[in-house]
Formats: C-alpha cells, structure tokens, sequence
C-alpha cells in the first residue's frame, strides 16, 4: 500500500511539473530577450525625439544632424543583447556615449543607455570588474556635464556621482539576491531528491518486512503440513488415529496461515496509513499494532486468531510437537508485557528456530528458553539433533531464515547468534533491549 501511494504520489508530481514546464520554461527564457529588445528600439524613438524637440534658444549644444542620430542608435540598440555579453555591451555604449558628448550635442538623452549598460555589469559580473566599469562610466558621464547648463555643472557633477553609486549599489545587491536564489534553487532539488530517496527506501523497508512475514508465516506452517501429510500418507491403513491426528493437525495449520496471511493483509491495507516516516523498527511497530486491530475484526477473535506474540508460544510447540519434534518450553525471569513489535519479532525468531529443527533435525529434542530481566528479553532455541552441523556458510532456505532473524532484531536494536550448540545441536539466541519502563 506504502509503495503504490508513494508511485501515485510521484506519477502526480511529474504530471504536475511537465504540465507546468514547457511554456512556463520558454517564457522565462524568450521574455527577458524581448524585453530587452522592445526597451532598445523604444529608447531609440524616445531619444531622438526628445534631442528632436527639445528647445535650445541659447545655443548650448550642438545642431541635431544624422552623426546625433546614428550614436543615439549605437547606444541603446546594443542593450537588446545586454545579458549576453554586458561588459562587451558597456565598452560599446560607453564608447558611443563618449562620442556622442565630445560632439557637444544635448547629453541627457543618453545617459539612461549608459547607466543601464553598467547596471547589468554590476548585476552579473563579479565586483573587481564591475569597479573598472563604474570608473570608466563615471569618467565618461563626467566629461558630459561640460555640456550641463551654465549654472548646474557642480551640481551635474553630484548627480551623476550619485547615480553611478546608486546603480552599482542596485545591480550588485540584484547579483547577490539571483545568488540566494540559485543556493535556493539547489536546495530545493537536493531536498527533491532525499525525498525521493526517503519514499525509495520505505518502499524497499516495506517490501523486506512483507517478506520476513511470508516467510515466517508459509515456511513454518507448509513445513508442519509438509511432515505431517508424509505421516498420515505413512500410517493411513496401518493406524487411522495417527493418520486422522495428522490430518486435524494440516487443518489447524492451514486455517491458522490463512488467519495469519488476512492479518498481513489488513498491514498492507491499514496498518502503515498512521505510521510516521521514520526507523524500520518503528515500521515493525506499527504493523504490529495493525496486525493486533486486524485480529480483533476476523471472523474468530479467539486464541486462534490472537496476533503472534509469546502469548502463542503453547500453541506453537503444540503444532511442532504434533509433527513429532518434542519441545520443552521454559519461562525465567519476571514477565512483563512486551510492546507488540519486540512482542512479534522474539515470536517469529522462535517459530523461525523450531522451523529449522523440523527440516534438518526431524528427530531432535527442541527447547526454548525465554528469560525476561531488567533490560531485555533474551531467548534461546537449542536442539541435540545427531545430525553433523555443515562447515560451509548456510545457503537457501535456511540462510534466508537467519537473514531474516537478524533483519528483524537489528530493527529492534537487538543481536541473533546462531551456530553449533555446546552440547552438540544447533541453538538460536536472540537479545532484545526491553527497558521495564519502555
């Protein structure tokens, strides 16, 4: 259920952000660079009909004639490309502008083209070399207040200063806000990404602790059916009690997998919708708990269809005892109840081990210890099977089975041990950290 709300919830996402993406993408990218060129050609008619228009009875500038004209031009129609290569830009308007004053004719009408050249140096180049341009602008605005009205010229000189500062102060503050917004930018992928991580890897924990339990749940229950079909197939006519034995035995073990395998069904359906992101064991946990409210709504809410937990271990060595593996069961200790994931987990390592002795030491004598002390529950499966214990590693079935026992303890912060016993046998320990408190 995890995984297929976490598939949903990226397919989602994707339709979401490919929806967005193809004109939202082209916009960003085609508006600046029409902005930019309808304010170059608009500047350009504005411009020349001020210098046009404008009124000049004292004779302080110099006739507008096609020289005035073409200057105009070659200052603001290279701003539609200021992005693109600002310094570039800056030294051809500052050039123009330069020009355009030593001629003498009426300097106001360019001074915009010039202080926006150097506003985008300012907003995109680093600051040692947006301080050559802000002399280079400053020279050149400077050498134009000649052409101030007698009167004005101190007071041209300030106020070009001051505007030189100000767009220097503007643009650079402009380069540090897109910097943020980059550093932000690359933050929210990267958060993008470990959540997509994150949602891997609950999938992955999900499908991992869906297949403990059915491994736990068929390889202990088709093993008990397994021995005892070949018994009652064995003793059929010879002994019908044995054979009828045998047979309620595949029955209880059969109806009890199905109450197991609803129980794992109503995890995947309800169990994890609560449960916080977090530690595979707190996954446990709330399965757990699911597996408990999932037991309480079968058809029988009796012992037989109790979630797993120590509180079945009679009935576990009853059904293993049944398919002729004796077991001794021995409680010590003072005990105490058990959250229901470590509750579960110490149930599923017992039935694992009892599993194991019932495959490859069908005529060994089990026992299982349960101890309960101040900070853990520890439990110890022991056989004295006559059968040699391999010296290679364990591989198939069995290698699965001790895979899955450690996975489920190291989830609880807990250790299985698992190897030849100091009398001969296998023995199975497991360590679960329980504080009384806890």
């Amino acid at each position: 259920m995890v995984e297929i709300r976490v598939e949903r919830s990226l397919r989602a996402q994707a339709r979401r952000t490919f929806a967005r993406r193809p004109w939202s993408t082209a916009v960003r990218r085609v508006f600046p660079q029409v902005a930019d060129a309808v304010y170059a050609v608009v500047s350009v008619w504005i411009s020349s009909t001020m210098l046009h228009n404008w009124p000049d009875p004292h004779g302080y500038w110099r006739p507008a004639d096609t020289w005035a004209y073409a200057l105009i031009a070659l200052v603001y129609l290279p701003l539609a490309v200021r992005r693109r290569a600002p310094v570039a830009v800056l030294v051809g308007t500052a050039s123009c502008t330069l020009c355009y004053f030593t001629l003498g004719y009426y300097h106001v009408v360019v001074v915009c083209g010039l202080g926006l050249a150097f506003y985008t140096v300012a907003a995109l180049c680093p600051r040692r070399v947006v301080a050559k341009c802000a002399a280079v602008s400053l020279l050149v605005l400077l050498w134009g207040t000649r052409l101030a009205e007698p009167g004005i010229g101190p007071l041209s000189v300030v106020f070009v200063t001051v505007m030189v500062a100000v767009v220097w102060v503007t643009g650079d503050r402009s380069r540090r806000l897109a910097e943020r917004g980059e550093q932000l930018a690359a933050l929210t992928e990267q958060l993008r990404l470990e959540q997509e991580e994150k949602a891997r890897r609950a999938v992955i924990a999900e499908r991992m602790r869906t297949a403990r339990e059915l491994h736990d749940v068929i390889a202990h229950h088709v093993s008990v059916i397994s021995v005892q079909t070949g018994l009652a197939g064995y003793v059929f006519t010879s002994d019908p009690r044995t054979a009828r034995k045998a047979l309620d035995v595949i029955a209880g073990s059969a109806h009890e997998a199905m109450a197991e395998m609803r129980r794992m069904l109503v995890v995947l359906r309800e169990g994890l919708e609560g449960a916080p992101e977090g530690t595979r064991g707190e996954d446990e946990e709330a399965g757990a708990r699911a597996e408990a409210k999932g037991a309480g709504e079968g058809e029988e809410a009796g012992d037989h269809d109790a979630p797993p937990g120590l509180g079945r271990l009679d009935r576990l060595t009853r059904r293993v005892r049944a398919a002729g593996v004796p077991v001794d069961v021995r409680i010590t200790g003072s005990p105490f109840p058990l959250p229901p994931g470590v509750d579960l987990c110490a149930y599923r390592v017992i039935q694992e081990a009892l599993t194991n002795v019932m495959k490859h030491a069908p005529t060994a004598h089990a026992s299982v210890t349960v101890h309960y002390d101040e900070s853990a529950v520890r439990v110890v499966v022991a056989d004295d099977g006559r059968e040699p214990v391999p010296a290679r590693p364990v591989t198939g079935s069995a290698a699965h089975g001790l895979i899955g026992m450690r996975e489920r303890a190291g989830a609880y912060g807990g250790t299985v041990t698992a190897g030849p016993g100091p009398r001969g046998g296998f023995e199975v320990g497991l360590m679960l950290p329980v504080p009384r408190g806890g």
